[in-house]
Parts: structure tokens; sequence; C-alpha cells
């Protein structure tokens, strides 16, 4: 009888020993898995952003010859600064009213599809 009962020890040693184990792998992956899901979004985040930026160096040096030609145009180069600052007010206004709701569906769904990828 104390041999059955050594057994039973034994075996619930070795099994509270495999359910640790497995808890520490499990726990490994869920790290594992969550590293993978950032690099994709920081991989696929990073590229944009340098487009973005370079974009935008290339468009702030548009509008200000653009700027400049219109000041010209206009008698007074500040005129020229206020037309292209009115064309981005009012660009901003429309797509404040009209479009918000849909930009901000458009780029929840972006984030999604990659964190869910």
């Amino acid at each position: 009888m104390t041999g059955d009962m050594e057994d039973n020890v034994k075996i619930i040693e070795e099994l509270l020993g495999k359910v640790a184990d497995y808890g520490r792998t499990e726990l490994q992956l869920a790290k594992l898995k969550a590293l993978d899901k950032t690099s994709d979004a920081v991989s696929t985040v990073v590229p944009h952003l340098i487009v973005i930026v370079l974009a935008l160096i290339f468009m702030l040096f548009v509008n200000l010859g653009i700027a400049f030609w219109l000041g010209g145009i206009l008698g007074n180069i500040y005129y020229g600064f206020f037309a292209v600052a009115a064309f981005y007010g009012i660009t901003t206004l429309v797509m404040r009213l009209f479009m918000h709701k849909w930009l901000k569906r458009q780029v929840g769904n972006y984030i999604i599809r990659h964190v869910l990828k």
C-alpha cells in the first residue's frame, strides 16, 4: 500500500513538472508571437514613414515655389503664401467635414489587417 502511495506521488510530481514545462513553453510561444507581430508591424510602417517624410519634403519645396511664384504674380510675396495657406485651409476643412469617417475607417482597417496577418 505504501508503494502505491509513493507511485501516485511520483506520477503527480511528474504531471506537475510537465504542466510547469507546458506553461513555460506557452509563455515563450506567446512572447515569440508578440515579437513577430511587432516586428512585422514596424517593418511595414518604417518604409512607409520614410516615403511620407520624403514626400513631405518634396511638397514643402513645391509649395514654397508656388507661393513665391504666386506672390510675384500678385505683387507681394506674402500674398502668394496667403493664397497657398488658404488653399490648404479650405482643403483641410473639406476633408474634415466630408472624409474624416472614411479616412478613419481606412486607417483602422489597414492597422487591423496588418496586426491580424
